[in-house]
């Protein structure tokens, strides 16, 4: 049986690409200094929309014939595993590459590749025999979590996790239980998204009455404003590293933090319309698992998408847990980069984790009148917070037909 010490996992590698950033020092100054990553963007039939979009080196990892073969998905997840795996200081070639597990969270995957493909056939009277032979090793919905093993030569297992919006922890936490259960060595996991290359995710939006808009791109998501009037649709990444503590210590790694709690349940209510007292039961399911109370949650990085219900319905999701305790600071990061569908989880929760030493909770931008349904005066409103001490972050992410996600991740002590 294994010890008490390991079954604790810990984060010591993170790689990034958000609107806003492809480094974490890089996401963490913009969070820290107010910087927007919303752009106008052109998509097929929509026209001009507003977006999250990604600038990061493609190559970096890849050659043009892998780009172009691969995914938009793949390529995100392919930079974010390589910065990851360098920043954990970590040689693979050293390494039994079968030990190495793969867990990436997505929200959909195949329909960039569909409508593109449905594009070119229209161009010559819906000829199939143009349709691209590579179009079903693109659409299968492995890809993303698959496109890195084939870069890294990673043999172990691989997995990509369609868990909506709730998919960036849910990679974590899967991550989590490969380690626990000893089917691995090393989790390379988090989230991914390529979303703002469909156009049919942009009107689904629009017809749900939930685009966002706004005649200044960087104001558009407002999460828990009283003119907030949807979602602003983003791509980017977030992989870490996750490995026992003994491994960690024994190869003297840096640690970004603990995994001691996480959770995932059911709204079992609705399609699209979030159930508060369910994310109420997950958040406390994570702070059970965590052996935690409440009253220990630092830091707790909301999900809030800038929908009306959305909102409203997680801030008494909070209220109902944590009530009004003032120390507690609840912030967000969709506000500077819109929704990263998949890899918004993982975006949130590493964008918050440099809070274990530089003790500020970055802000919630573009919060100018607070929605009196949201009330929570516990929302870090504009202006980043200097806190006292940071022990705990606590990260939501919930997503449609009711998944909901909660991962706790505990400031690291090598004397503890």
């Amino acid at each position: 049986m294994s010890s008490y010490v390991d079954e604790r996992i810990v984060i010591t590698g993170i790689g990034l690409a958000s609107p806003n950033g492809n480094s974490l020092e890089e996401f963490r100054e913009s969070l820290l200094s107010g910087r927007s990553g919303v752009v106008p963007y052109e998509t097929r039939h929509m026209g001009e929309v507003l977006a999250g979009v990604c600038n990061f080196d493609a190559l970096a990892y890849q050659d043009r014939r892998e780009v172009r073969r691969g995914t938009r998905s793949g390529s995100i997840a392919i930079y974010c595993a390589h910065e990851a795996v360098s920043d954990a200081g970590l040689d693979l070639s050293l390494r039994d590459r079968s030990r190495v597990g793969v867990y990436l969270g997505i929200t959909e995957h195949g329909n960039v590749e569909t409508e593109n493909e449905i594009h070119e056939i229209s161009q010559y009277d819906y000829d199939t025999s143009v349709w691209s032979h590579h179009h079903n090793p693109r659409t299968v919905a492995n890809n993303p979590a698959g496109e890195v093993t084939l870069n890294l030569g990673i043999t172990g297992p691989h997995l990509t996790l369609g868990a909506a919006c709730a998919a960036g922890n849910a990679g974590f936490i899967q991550g989590l239980q490969m380690l626990r259960l000893n089917e691995v060595d090393l989790a390379v996991c988090g989230g991914v998204s390529e979303s703002i290359h469909t156009f049919g995710i942009f009107a689904s939006f629009k017809s749900q009455g939930a685009l966002a808009s706004h005649s200044d791109p960087t104001k558009a998501s407002r999460p828990f404003d009283v003119d907030r009037n949807g979602i602003v649709v983003a791509e980017g990444g977030a992989i870490c590293t996750l490995e026992r503590l003994p491994d960690a210590l024994a190869r003297g790694a840096t640690i970004y933090g603990e995994i001691v709690g996480h959770a995932m349940n059911s709204d079992a209510t609705d399609f699209v319309l979030p159930d508060s007292t369910r994310q109420a039961e997950c958040i406390r399911l994570a702070l059970d698992r965590a052996k935690i109370s409440p009253e220990e949650i630092d830091i707790l990085s909301s999900h809030a998408t800038a929908t009306d219900q959305g909102d409203i319905e997680e801030c008494r999701a909070i209220r109902e847990v944590f009530g009004d305790r003032e120390s507690l600071a609840v912030n967000n990061a969709k506000s500077f980069i819109g929704h990263a569908m998949g890899a918004a989880g993982a975006l949130e929760l590493v964008g918050n984790l440099p809070a274990f030493k530089d003790q500020i909770a970055h802000a919630t931008i573009n919060l100018d009148r607070l929605d009196p349904e949201c009330g929570l005066s516990q929302i870090v409103a504009n202006s980043p917070r200097s806190l006292d001490r940071v022990d705990y972050i606590l990260n939501n992410s919930f997503g449609m037909l009711g998944i909901n996600s909660v991962v706790i991740v505990r400031r690291f002590d090598a004397d503890e």
